[in-house]
């Protein structure tokens, strides 16, 4: 062990115990009592031990039982909420990464005038800040009556991603093009050429889109607070919200908040245990020519 390994290991150390302790502080607060918190805020440990916040985060728990513990009384509505961020992230996931996928062969394997022309100016898109289409995509998702509707959270981003497109065509043209000629030479047209040869070689880099794709999804809050006000269409995130803000008492419930905060992040914490290696091989795609 020399005195650069020691140095090394150590500044992981730290940085892994600086990204993990706002975890760690979260469950504390989740399984320690609402009253009790105050009395000893800066314990390590759970202060006075229940599984209280999580039964209020789920609604089982009797508006007494909440309010002993300094909770609200509100549920998280977990189901609903759970099976709206589902329909939510699946479908923007689908059809962002299909019409990208499509695109991107588009640019990288077929020849047209203006290609380059048209992925240049593509490309710009990459510059202007989301937060500057918001207000457009609003008001056309309004006059189309498509407000509170899983139509409306999904369509301004369904048929265009700027950064999948350059992520996948960056990979298709690095594909050999002798499978494809062959295909070509035997009578395959562009689009069976696209789906029976071209995507199937790219199926690393669409997972691993895809996967990006559903937890940026799914942590999206600002977009659904937009269009959607109605609890049959909002996602898990503007759940958490309205369960933050419906606390009746002087104090907010934060073992029920950080409870029901666990509760959302668990989906993306099992998806990332299990595709988690995908997830980071996403770095090496990107640097495909």
């Amino acid at each position: 062990m020399s005195v650069g390994r020691i140095i090394a290991w150590a500044y992981v150390a730290v940085i892994l115990l600086i990204t993990i302790f706002p975890f760690y502080w979260m469950l504390r607060t989740a399984l320690s009592n609402n009253y009790s918190l105050s009395t000893d805020p800066w314990s390590f440990f759970p202060v006075d031990f229940t599984f209280g916040a999580f039964k209020r985060a789920l609604g089982l728990a009797s508006p007494a039982e909440a309010a002993a513990q300094g909770g609200s009384g509100a549920s998280l509505g977990l189901t609903l909420a759970l099976r709206n961020s589902i329909i939510y992230a699946a479908l923007l996931t689908v059809c962002t990464v299909f019409f990208s996928a499509i695109a991107a062969y588009a640019f990288a394997r077929l020849h047209w005038r203006g290609r380059n022309t048209v992925f240049s100016i593509l490309l710009t898109a990459l510059m202007v800040p989301q937060v500057l289409t918001l207000l457009p995509n609003f008001v056309l998702v309004k006059d189309l009556g498509l407000l509170n509707t899983f139509a409306g959270l999904v369509l301004p981003n369904a048929f265009f991603s700027a950064f999948n497109i350059f992520f996948l065509r960056q990979f298709m043209l690095g594909l050999s093009t002798e499978i494809e000629e062959a295909a070509i030479i035997d009578g395959a047209g562009p689009l069976r050429v696209c789906f029976r040869i071209v995507l199937p070689m790219c199926s690393a880099p669409i997972a691993t889109l895809a996967l990006l794709t559903f937890i940026n999804t799914w942590n999206d809050y600002f977009w659904p607070l937009l269009v959607s006000s109605d609890t049959s269409t909002s996602p898990l995130t503007l759940a958490l919200a309205v369960f933050k803000q419906s606390s009746p008492q002087e104090a907010l419930d934060w073992s029920g908040l950080m409870a029901a905060t666990i509760i959302a992040a668990l989906p993306m914490l099992l998806v990332f245990m299990v595709f988690g290696r995908r997830i980071v091989n996403s770095i090496g795609f990107t640097g495909l020519k």
